[in-house]
């Protein structure tokens, strides 16, 4: 089709260790996976020669260290059928159920794709840096594909940092509220091109066969050498077959990305399942300037790719579709690995770089503790959880201890500050108004790579 570009090749498609921010010509069509080669060496002379990073690690683990738990023997619906309609962050799973991480580091999962905050950086054209935020902010739904394991609730006051010097950026991040759960994060380039922050409150519910995610928070994105900024909000993430049958993931609702400088706006409509499952994946959407003119046309699949043209051929395009068999005789893109059968209804099949629970590789490194990190790390650092670590070692029963220690030691740490009179005092965050949108937000108030830790609560 003329006029057409794939202005994101494989929502999760590239490889990510190309800090350059260039797309990876080895995968033109990978599906439902991000391509992250471990074997590679961080891009910053030899092996040897780089200073240690500040978290610790130079080489990144490449598997976890148990099997995943199996979770047949658990009943889903002993614990669900009296909350329906109720909001989960109060209803206590068994740690069956979960996933290894805890939400503050499934959120540091918006940073997998950060070649395209690197890309949208040096593009000289506002259109063209507003069609790379787009993709990121799509590709930060994308790992969430086949993801049915539920992140540990993070205590009041835990951390996450990662540093990724290969992928050019640091990450802090920090439970601010427990009632309602607010996490927090903050990250920077570490070549001063970007900020990307913002807070999350992901509000639950279950609904019979279903759980809810509506996001709740605004994310910001700043690009200084351009002196933009973009915001936006997730889409809902809804979770299908909690009771029985096989557990499926889609992702609806509208996406506005706006930017402040220009008043260009991108819209994204995530598309519901649909009848007979003709909608599952999809993305429609379009960048229109200040004026509301439309400027660029997009479309494509959250869990594959993002496709985008002019205007007018895509319009043109909707007629030859409208005029045929849209499934079987209109040709959506000129990938030759095609998938057999309907196009829209195909899923992903799994890649060799998904890993148990299907993390990428990502993710696989995010809880990775090595020797000595304790002394660099904050003492609230998710990595330093005693029920995550022993649920990603296979030890269930000690996580499941632990969990339950935990948890009522926060309560009795809430139970002791209501005797006082006292409110819980957050440290790398404080509540103020995002400088953009002037709605309620969560401010990173600096300080915490200089490394004082010592008035971080005790919560392990």
């Amino acid at each position: 089709m003329n006029g057409e570009e794939e202005f994101f090749d494989a929502v999760t498609g590239f490889d990510s260790d190309n800090s350059s921010g260039e797309f990876s010509e080895a995968n033109q069509r990978v599906t439902g996976v991000i391509h992250v080669d471990t074997s590679k060496s961080n891009g910053i002379g030899k092996v040897g020669e780089r200073p240690p990073q500040e978290n610790g690690i130079q080489k990144h683990r490449t598997s976890l260290p148990a099997p995943m738990f199996t979770r047949s023997d658990f009943s889903v619906w002993s614990i669900l059928k009296k909350c329906i309609g109720l909001e989960l962050s109060k209803i206590t799973m068994p740690i069956a159920f979960n996933e290894p991480l805890s939400f503050l580091q499934r959120i540091t999962e918006y940073m997998e794709h950060v070649c395209l905050i690197h890309k949208a950086s040096c593009q000289p054209q506002a259109l063209e840096r507003m069609q790379s935020v787009a993709a990121f902010a799509v590709s930060a739904v994308a790992s969430q594909w086949e993801r049915t394991g539920k992140p540990f609730n993070p205590l009041l006051g835990e951390t996450y940092e990662l540093t990724r010097e290969d992928l050019g950026f640091r990450f802090i991040s920090e439970q601010v509220s427990h009632h309602p759960p607010i996490s927090a994060f903050y990250s920077e380039g570490l070549h001063q091109d970007f900020l990307f922050h913002g807070s999350i409150y992901p509000k639950l519910k279950f609904w019979g066969k279903s759980v809810e995610a509506e996001p709740r928070g605004t994310i910001t994105l700043e690009l200084l050498k351009h002196n933009e900024a973009y915001t936006w909000t997730n889409p809902t993430c809804c979770v299908h077959n909690v009771i029985i049958g096989k557990l499926w993931i889609e992702q609806y609702g509208t996406v506005e990305i706006v930017n402040h400088r220009t008043g260009d706006k991108c819209v994204l409509h995530f598309k519901p399942c649909g009848l007979f499952g003709k909608e599952l994946h999809k993305v429609e959407g379009y960048i229109q300037d200040k004026n509301k003119k439309k400027l660029f046309m997009i479309y494509g699949k959250w869990t594959e790719c993002l496709w985008g043209l002019d205007p007018a051929a895509y319009e043109s395009f909707k007629k030859q579709e409208r005029r045929t068999d849209p499934l079987r005789k209109t040709k959506l893109d000129d990938c030759p690995e095609k998938a057999d059968g309907d196009v829209v209804d195909a899923v992903p099949e799994a890649q060799e770089t998904v890993q148990m629970y299907n993390f990428t590789s990502f993710t696989v490194s995010l809880n990775e503790l090595e020797t000595g990190m304790e002394k660099i790390l904050a003492p609230t650092d998710c990595r330093l959880r005693p029920d995550i670590r022993g649920m990603e070692n296979g030890n269930m029963d000690l996580a499941s201890q632990e969990k339950e220690r935990l948890e009522e030691k926060q309560r009795e740490a809430r139970r002791e500050r209501a005797r006082e009179e006292a409110e819980w005092q957050t440290r790398w965050f404080h509540r103020g108004s995002n400088p953009y949108t002037g709605t309620p937000d969560w401010l990173y108030v600096g300080g915490y790579f200089e490394r004082d830790f010592s008035g971080c609560p005790d919560i392990y």
